[in-house]
């Protein structure tokens, strides 16, 4: 090996001790670089676009109103659709049947029991609207009623149905809720069909369509419908309640006869009496008994106002004698 040979060897085998900074700094100049001379910042800063602040002096200066009080929404009410008008079809009535059951005809003459039941039909109405016109408290629901079977309940309802049509500003409803035994389409010649009971049944029923508009243009009748075993827990539902609603919808002055079975015979009626605002019952002179009498108020006591209506008396002490005054000439 040559001394040159030597001496290089020696060289590379002397280890460099130097930093990697010592090192990078004989290629880079690093204080250059820490000092920021040539280097481009890593972010630009953007022009300006931002107009001049406006001068506040020449604003006016803000207005502060108190906020308006905010009225608590109306509680949430069932929905009960409108109804001014029936859309069933017209009948007439049978008034040579009515003649023949010692009924009030419409366009008949004053007789005794017309006059009779203006007397009734006045205290009915007086429970049944306010001084404005309004109803009561559900006093436009009258329920017709007696303690047994025979003592002229369905007789009483449709002579009470026929005086109150006779009004002028009045609109009628005589509802057959008797069941098991109806009688109004039968006594007044009108066909029988779905009624009140296929609608408590059935919410798709559409009662409007059930109601059987007659002759009279005031009066209206809507049958039994059909019959069914559990009649009395369907009229317990509260589905009653809303079909009764239903029935006055969009009309106050229409007023609804209820022509229920005997208290003492069968259960509706006292359940019908819960969705009323007054009771007719009606008492049979020698007949109906104070017992029979005081059970039949108990059990329909869940209405607010029963007046008794004395049927079938044949003798007035005082010499009453009403029709007679207008004799066979009355217009």
């Amino acid at each position: 090996m040559s001394g040159d040979e030597k001496k290089m060897s020696g060289q590379s085998a002397k280890k460099d001790v130097r930093s990697l900074i010592e090192r990078a700094a004989e290629h880079y100049d690093l204080s250059a670089a820490m000092r920021g001379e040539g280097q481009r910042p890593l972010v630009e800063p953007m022009p300006s676009t931002f107009a001049p602040a406006p001068d506040t002096a020449s604003l006016l200066p803000p207005i502060f109103a108190d906020p308006e009080p905010v009225a608590p929404p109306p509680p949430p009410t069932a929905y009960v659709p409108q109804l001014s008008s029936w859309s069933g079809m017209r009948h007439a009535i049978d008034r040579e049947k009515l003649a023949s059951l010692g009924l009030i005809s419409p366009d008949g003459d004053v007789t005794g029991t017309g006059e009779e039941f203006r007397i009734v039909k006045r205290r009915v109405l007086s429970a049944a609207f306010d001084e404005q016109g309004h109803p009561r408290d559900r006093g436009n629901f009258v329920l017709v009623n007696s303690a047994h079977p025979g003592e002229g309940k369905t007789w009483c309802a449709i002579n009470l149905a026929m005086s109150l049509a006779a009004e002028q500003d009045m609109d009628v409803l005589l509802v057959d809720a008797d069941f098991g035994k109806p009688g109004i389409c039968e006594r007044l010649g009108l066909p029988e069909g779905t009624g009140f009971m296929d609608a408590l049944v059935d919410a798709q029923v559409p009662i409007e369509q059930a109601v059987l508009q007659t002759d009279i243009p005031s009066l209206s009748v809507l049958p039994a419908g059909r019959h069914v075993r559990n009649d009395t827990e369907f009229v317990a539902s509260e589905r009653t309640r809303q079909v009764m609603d239903r029935l006055v919808a969009g009309n106050e002055r229409r007023i609804v006869i209820f022509d229920s079975p005997p208290a003492l015979a069968a259960s509706p009626a006292s359940e019908l009496a819960r969705h009323v605002g007054q009771t007719v019952l009606v008492v049979r002179a020698d007949k109906t008994t104070e017992a029979a009498l005081r059970d039949a108020v108990n059990l329909i006591s869940a209405c607010p106002i029963i007046r008794l209506l004395l049927n079938g008396v044949k003798f007035s002490s005082s010499g009453r004698q009403f029709g007679s005054y207008y004799g066979k000439t009355a217009q």
